[in-house]
């Protein structure tokens, strides 16, 4: 009886045994499959040549199981930084380079004969009348005077002209188109010395003054003189010394900026423009600059206080430097009125040129035989236009034959 109660006792613990171990593995192995150890994210940078989190003595895989990308591991993809726009690189402002000023007014000369047709192509149908009596020379005379050439130039024309077809008894057109240049080729005066002053003078620059009164588009001229310059390699630097008008400086230093030529200014509205010029002349020595140009505040020619302002400019800029060259500028549509303006400048500082602009459209040609007559100093650039290349230097023949065309 004891016996058989020891075979139940030991049966009884084999059934607990194996179901005690048939319990524990099926606790371990739903263990793995519902309860997996938190994954820590991938650190930045993580490549499918890394160890990945969680593999080790702890984890349900392997030491040696395969290496995973970080796309095969969830979640991964979120943990990247997020990808770094870069700043655009800086451009450089392109400079232009202007063409080449030689040729230019024969390039205009179509523009400057359409305003110029009084002059050129009505003297020309007057002269070419079959029968020249006394009202025709004044009508002749009329109309040399409309056109601003002066009394004084238009008479030496007429008699000219009215020699010669007397001598030589013929008005035919050709004949005629052939005196009339000649003797308006002799008014123009093409021995006139019509450089700019562009070149260092011993150890300095050129430097180079331009005055004018308000509206004749000094500062344009300025900025389009520049451009003249450095199509011939010159080393320019602008002086924006007129600062009361409040756009100057800005629209001088877009000139510049445009060819790459330095503006030196004040960084305050109204500052002296004395002392604006002597810094500029002073920073054209510094950068060994073949010419300075300094622009001024317009200015009316019967305001005797703002024409001593422009005068002791002049003097500052010559405490450092002489002055090579004084441009004035013209609005050659003002007539005789600019005649009168260029009497008090040249009084002041010592006009050594002009500039006229604005000889396009309604212009009257008349008006470089006469300021130079009455200056005594050479047209040295013409404005035929509103493009930054359309300054241009004087060329009196290409002049002369643009009026006749």
């Amino acid at each position: 009886m004891i016996d058989q109660l020891w075979e139940w006792i030991a049966i009884a613990v084999g059934i607990l045994v194996v179901l005690g171990g048939a319990l524990l593995g099926l606790v371990r192995g739903r263990g793995g499959k519902t309860k997996d150890a938190p994954r820590t994210p991938a650190p930045t940078g993580t490549t499918d040549t890394e160890v990945l989190p969680g593999v080790g003595d702890d984890a349900t895989e392997p030491r040696d199981a395969p290496k995973r990308s970080v796309e095969d591991v969830g979640g991964g993809v979120d943990t990247l930084p997020a990808p770094q726009t870069l700043p655009e690189p800086e451009v450089a402002p392109s400079v232009e380079r202007p063409d080449s000023a030689q040729g230019r007014l024969t390039r205009l000369r179509a523009r400057l004969s359409r305003s110029n047709s009084a002059l050129g192509q009505g003297l020309l149908a007057l002269l070419s009348r079959g029968r020249l009596d006394e009202a025709a020379w004044e009508e002749v005379e009329d109309t040399l005077i409309a056109s601003d050439l002066g009394v004084e130039a238009t008479t030496e024309l007429v008699d000219s002209l009215r020699a010669r077809v007397k001598v030589e008894g013929t008005t035919d057109e050709a004949t005629v188109r052939g005196w009339l240049r000649e003797d308006l080729l002799r008014l123009v005066d093409p021995g006139m010395d019509r450089a700019v002053a562009s070149s260092r003078v011993g150890e300095r620059p050129a430097v180079v003054l331009v005055v004018g009164v308000n509206g004749t588009g000094k500062t344009t001229t300025v900025g389009k003189l520049a451009r003249v310059l450095v199509a011939e390699d010159k080393d320019v630097v602008l002086g924006a010394a007129d600062t009361f008008r409040a756009a100057a400086a800005d629209q001088l230093e877009t000139w510049g900026a445009r060819v790459g030529v330095p503006t030196v200014r004040s960084d305050r509205d109204g500052a002296d423009p004395a002392a604006v010029a002597f810094d500029a002349v002073k920073a054209g020595m510094e950068m060994e600059a073949d010419v300075v140009l300094v622009d001024t505040a317009g200015r009316l020619h019967n305001k005797v206080g703002l024409m001593d302002e422009l005068g002791k400019v002049k003097r500052v800029i010559e405490k450092q430097s002489p002055i090579d060259e004084v441009l004035l500028v013209l609005d050659a549509t003002t007539g005789q009125n600019g005649l009168r303006q260029a009497e008090v400048f040249a009084q002041v500082v010592d006009v050594t040129g002009i500039v006229l602009t604005k000889l396009d459209g309604t212009a009257k040609g008349g008006i470089v035989v006469s300021v130079q007559r009455k200056l005594g100093v050479p047209v040295k650039l013409v404005g035929l236009g509103e493009g930054p290349d359309d300054l241009a230097p004087f060329d009196p023949e290409a002049f002369v034959d643009a009026l006749l065309d």
